[in-house]
């Protein structure tokens, strides 16, 4: 690994000196910050952080290297990764490389050495906020770069990290379901839980019409997470208001906000989002609390889903009554809903994991009950 300095730059100024690792250059994007203490390599696949700088809050990143199975798309996803020390010499079983030859390979600037405790509190205080790392400017002509950059507001990103192409993921076993599942930023351990459950997953394009789901028939729709503002991905939402109500629909993160915009909610930015593996969620149904993965800067604004008719529940225009089934525990987001008049839930965080704890994998057998009972 290289000793070269390295600068990153938030558009308030806020400027942390460290060391460049990865590849050279310079990198733009949302510096948030995650709380798993593992699951980096996950993390920089996740389709769902593209364009993003992340901040790891772990102090030792790197230490078991990288390899060709826990990767979740086909490429490094995040804008920059900043981490207080990583690794120079991995160590596991499994391990076929190092974090800095992995973003080296995909041309990701990193910079360790900087205090990440110090800036992971700065955005909890400030929000969070554009951001460079740079191996090569100084740090006037980086803010101003910096200050340059489009906001994550107003951004659709679902159509660069979306599938070229339509594809079919074969079920494990015999196939019991066919599902469409709209693709946003898919990460691959839906399409293998999807699969262990029985479903012949076919990927459609983030723009694919309700006429492409319609012509395969399907039993059941899945809507993927995904990055940037749910609110620009009008085609999206457009074609789930087209099919709800048809076939059982499940969403998970963006695919949760968007069957809310397309139920008549609207959504909004929260100040540093939410990201990470240990994140308390409360299932109102039975009072029960998951534990969860959660990557998402966006969220459901529950008084948009309609008037209010019972406790958290709503009656939208189109589609009757909505639950919000899931809260946020840590504050009091909505981090689930509910068509109680047609087979349609979604959930605002990742129940597939990957990384992370395995509380809410019933919501993939709960989808393929919905499917069996249609």
């Amino acid at each position: 690994m290289s000793t070269t300095a390295a600068l990153l730059v938030l558009e308030d100024g806020t400027t942390l000196r460290g060391t460049g690792f990865g590849a050279a250059g310079t990198t733009f994007g949302e510096a948030v910050f995650n709380t798993g203490m593992t699951g980096y390599q996950e993390v920089l696949t996740d389709p769902s952080y593209r364009r993003q700088i992340v901040l790891m809050t772990t102090a030792h990143v790197g230490n078991y290297g990288v390899n060709d199975i826990d990767v979740e798309s086909g490429r490094v996803q995040v804008a920059g990764f900043v981490v207080r020390e990583a690794a120079r010499h991995p160590s596991n079983h499994r391990s076929q490389g190092s974090l800095h030859g992995l973003l080296d390979s995909h041309g990701v600037v990193g910079i360790e050495g900087v205090d990440t405790r110090r800036l992971t509190r700065h955005l909890r205080t400030a929000g969070a906020m554009r951001c460079g790392v740079s191996t090569e400017l100084d740090a006037d002509q980086l803010l101003t770069q910096v200050r340059e950059q489009p906001s994550m507001e107003g951004a659709d990103l679902a159509r660069e990290v979306t599938t070229a192409a339509p594809h079919v993921i074969a079920a494990d076993g015999p196939t019991r379901f066919r599902v469409a599942a709209l693709d946003f930023g898919m990460k691959r351990n839906i399409g293998r839980m999807l699969a262990a459950h029985g479903c012949e997953v076919h990927v459609l394009p983030a723009t694919a019409t309700a006429a492409d789901v319609r012509a395969l028939a399907p039993n059941g729709l899945f809507l993927s997470n995904g990055p940037g503002d749910p609110a620009a991905v009008d085609y999206g939402v457009a074609t789930v208001r087209e099919l709800l109500g048809e076939v059982p629909t499940f969403g998970i993160c963006l695919g949760s906000q968007l069957m809310a915009l397309a139920l008549g909610a609207t959504t909004f930015k929260l100040r540093y989002g939410h990201h990470g593996v240990n994140l308390p969620v409360l299932r109102r149904a039975d009072g029960a609390v998951e534990i969860t993965s959660q990557n998402h800067g966006f969220a459901i604004d529950p008084a948009s889903l309609g008037p209010e008719v019972g406790d958290h529940i709503h009656v939208t225009a189109a589609h009757g009554r909505v639950e919000v089934s899931h809260v946020n525990m840590n504050d009091d987001t909505v981090a689930g809903i509910e068509c109680l008049d047609i087979a349609a839930f979604s959930v605002q965080y990742h129940p597939e994991a990957a990384p992370g704890p395995h509380d809410a994998r019933y919501l993939f057998e709960r989808f393929t009950s919905l499917m069996n009972r249609a």
